[in-house]
């Protein structure tokens, strides 16, 4: 029996078979678990109305092999002559490899994989070697008219893997994975795509030890995916990291860019600044594989001085006064906190319940009139030179106490850091026993902030039994990000689909963006028309036509620019 009422759900703990559909859908290391406590159990049977026998036994959990029969429509010559440009150790047409290398990490195709249901794949995965692979096989798809899809970290939740057509995927991260340069003088790294957060992140870190430099660096890029996502990924997905307030978004660190394309390959310009018109390196960033292949980038990176990090964390009455903190604090022109987050009054009180909160803490919160379902809290870390740090940790705490905070010291930001990249691991917990959770984010501007946020919550509370927390992680000056999570079972994909769909339509009918970090992909593709309007998707063809005439560059539908009605989810 589990503590309290209820039984112990039967948590997986066992790493999934092998070249089974869980081995692909699984987040994160396969060895790897976070299971939902006790509490999380207990607001799952009281929210969700889940009964004892919900959890006595799980269903598609995905176990079985990856069996099905897909045919190649790639002659065997065009097979052979791409393993002539990479080496016949890097193709391959086996089946488990195709499916695995055609999907990302989305709740639908979770959902889908777990059930046995596979979508499209590509006949060939390769695996080129160096950027030299990369201009062969792009050279010689163009000319045969054969689809291109790229493949780095996998970790993309947006359907933005999914060769639509039958074709290749170049998969970047076996080889193309390396720290190429670090200038010390200018401050940036060349880096290969494929390289993964943390060894890119170890690798500036260690620096000295490593390459013989003078200093310690870090990339100031620390998404949630980061232990499983590329630097490449960042780049052409427009990601933004948890302490983007400080550092930037991947965009802004992007100093220059290398890419193949069908119409030839290019370098952008290095420089910190040119007032020579419009720049190639802005245009080519959050491409997401449709004008070509990104094959190197150099980035901005920073100091490392973690001994200077400053921890923080606030409780404030209201979630408007949480915002109009926020602002000011974006807006003061004092310095930036790296990590800054409100959550509001659902995710404060669930979050409260679900990792423990001091009664003490709690008894004294509710004397001085924070109110549960009212009250917001708010973490954050501040990073830099130590003299900057104590600086702005203590201006944020001046700004926070006008606006009617109570400091709560630093534990609440420090456990909150040490679990940061672990949460998306509960997820196929979950869906063992038949509950979706999921996120959509966007960005806004201050004064859409309140409408956007209440008409979201309002669709998403519509729906009988469905939890929706929210939070705001990445600041400037002119506004914010909301990030949405929700909660709810679901009979199906297309049930599931239909709501997320609903979603969206709100969060474009109150003024959000359809994408703060996430990107694009082909989850977002069926809004962009509207989204953006007539001109400016014209323009986006128009690249898209020059750098790709003859449209083998991720077709089927990526940012929206050849989609299909058969494709489209929206209604």
């Amino acid at each position: 029996m589990f503590k309290g009422k209820g039984v112990r759900p039967d948590w997986s703990e066992t790493p999934p078979p092998k070249k089974s559909y869980r081995s692909i859908f699984k987040y994160g290391d396969p060895r790897k678990f976070k299971h939902p406590n006790h509490q999380w159990v207990t607001m799952l049977r009281d929210e969700l109305g889940m009964k004892d026998q919900d959890f006595r036994s799980k269903s598609h959990e995905g176990r079985n092999p990856v069996d099905l029969k897909r045919g190649l429509t790639l002659s065997p010559e065009h097979i052979d002559i791409l393993g002539n440009i990479v080496g016949s150790d890097n193709v391959t047409t086996d089946l488990y490899q195709r499916v695995k290398y055609a999907y990302g990490k989305t709740t639908e195709e979770m959902m889908e994989l777990a059930r046995g249901h596979v979508r499209e794949i590509s006949d060939v995965v390769l695996h080129p070697r160096k950027k030299e692979d990369v201009r062969g096989i792009v050279k010689y798809c163009n000319t045969a008219h054969i689809p291109i899809y790229v493949f780095s970290g996998g970790s993309s939740v947006t359907l933005g893997l999914r060769p639509v057509e039958p074709g290749i995927t170049l998969v970047l991260a076996t080889h193309m994975n390396r720290l190429l340069e670090l200038n010390e003088i200018n401050q940036t790294a060349k880096v290969q795509p494929g390289m993964m957060g943390p060894a890119y992140e170890t690798t500036l870190n260690r620096a000295p030890e490593r390459i013989m430099a003078r200093r310690r660096y870090t990339c100031g890029h620390f998404p949630q995916s980061f232990e499983h996502s590329t630097v490449g990924g960042w780049v052409v997905t427009l990601g933004s990291g948890q302490a983007s307030t400080y550092y930037g978004d991947a965009a802004d660190m992007v100093v220059s860019q290398e890419y193949v394309t069908p119409s030839g390959s290019f370098r952008t310009l290095d420089y910190p600044a040119a007032a020579t018109g419009p720049k190639v390196n802005d245009i080519m960033k959050g491409s997401e594989g449709t004008f070509g292949v990104l094959v190197e980038v150099t980035m901005k990176v920073f100091r490392y001085h973690p001994e200077n990090r400053r921890y923080f964390s606030f409780m404030f009455p209201t979630w408007h006064r949480a915002v109009n903190s926020a602002r000011e604090m974006a807006q003061g022109e004092f310095g930036r906190p790296a990590v800054y987050r409100i959550s509001d009054p659902e995710e404060t009180d669930r979050g409260l319940k679900l990792y423990g909160i001091p009664r003490p803490v709690d008894m004294f919160l509710k004397k001085r009139g924070f109110k549960p379902m009212q009250r917001c809290l708010c973490l954050g870390t501040v990073e830099g030179d130590r003299d900057y740090t104590r600086m702005v940790k203590r201006k944020i705490r001046t700004v926070s106490k006008t606006r009617g905070a109570v400091y709560l010291g630093g534990y609440g930001a420090r456990k909150w850091e040490k679990t940061r990249y672990t949460e998306p691991y509960m997820r196929e917990d979950l869906n063992d026993y038949g509950i979706t959770i999921d996120t959509l984010e966007t960005s806004v501007p201050w004064d859409r902030l309140h409408d956007l946020h209440q008409g979201v919550r309002r669709h998403i509370k519509g729906r009988p039994r469905t939890i929706c927390m929210t939070h705001a992680s990445h600041f400037y000056p002119t506004g914010t990000n909301l990030y949405f999570i929700f909660m709810g079972r679901f009979e199906d994909v297309d049930e599931y689909g239909q709501f997320h769909s609903g979603i969206v339509d709100q969060i474009q009918e109150h003024g959000g963006s359809l994408s703060h970090h996430h990107g694009v992909g082909r989850m977002m593709a069926p809004w962009m028309a509207a989204y953006l309007g007539k001109e400016q998707m014209a323009v986006l063809k128009a690249l898209k036509k020059h750098f790709d005439p003859n449209h083998i560059m991720n077709p089927g539908g990526q940012l929206g620019l050849d989609l299909r009605s058969e494709q489209t989810r929206h209604p």
